[in-house]
């Protein structure tokens, strides 16, 4: 019996290593990592997710994203044909977005964001007030790949401008109840890990790697026990 190919693509300018303690029964899955690359200049989400989609080998993979990474699977599933969708810490439309991102679309502050700083992590650790905060910028540091101010303009961009407005009633969305980044009120239609936040697939690991395979697996989602 062939393997289920899986495709994994991480967040916002992170790396893949977020998905190092993912584990799928080698017997069944085969897992990919996708990583980012530096848009052409005035690239579209839907031409970039066509070149990443150029990265998938196979007939009917798994796609799974985590936050904007569960955003671009959502984008790339037009240029293959996926057996599954599935969207972790993301949004299925421009709808379930936070108020502020709302608001950031219609003033176009988010171009104000000082996004040369986050190229330079190490700074920020340094001069950081507070050891949760410090924690969490040593946190992102680790796992922070796509540095170049390019990219990050752009990927922010692209979030908050985010285009679609009916949901692909195909996509499986899993999200944490504590997410902070997109508030579990704005979301509907979604699997829900109690206590969650939006970094849960670093600290919620066991959780997924219980649950993902009869995700995978099974036609229905909602006759699963969690």
């Amino acid at each position: 019996m062939s393997k289920i190919q899986v495709y994994l693509m991480p967040g916002l300018a992170a790396s893949s290593s977020i998905f190092e303690r993912i584990e799928l029964p080698e017997s069944q899955f085969e897992i990919h990592l996708l990583e980012w690359f530096v848009p052409v200049s005035h690239e579209t989400l839907k031409d970039y997710a066509k070149r990443m989609a150029e990265k998938v080998k196979g007939n009917n993979p798994v796609l799974i994203g985590v936050s904007f990474g569960g955003i671009l699977v959502q984008e790339m599933a037009q240029f293959l044909k996926p057996k599954k969708i599935i969207i972790i810490s993301s949004v299925k439309s421009n709808a379930e977005l936070p108020r502020r991102m709302k608001i950031a679309k219609t003033t176009k502050a988010y171009k104000l964001i000082p996004t040369s700083l986050l190229a330079n992590v190490e700074l920020l650790v340094k001069y950081a007030f507070g050891d949760v905060f410090k924690q969490r910028l040593k946190l992102y540091e680790r796992y922070l790949y796509m540095r170049n101010k390019e990219y990050l303009d752009w990927a922010i961009e692209q979030v908050i401008i985010w285009e679609r407005k009916s949901v692909d009633s195909n996509v499986i969305h899993i999200h944490g109840d504590s997410d902070e980044v997109f508030p579990v009120k704005n979301i509907k239609n979604f699997i829900n890990v109690k206590g969650g936040t939006h970094m849960m697939i670093l600290n919620r690991f066991k959780w997924f790697n219980q649950n993902l395979p009869k995700i995978i697996l099974h036609d229905d989602k909602d006759k699963i026990n969690f």
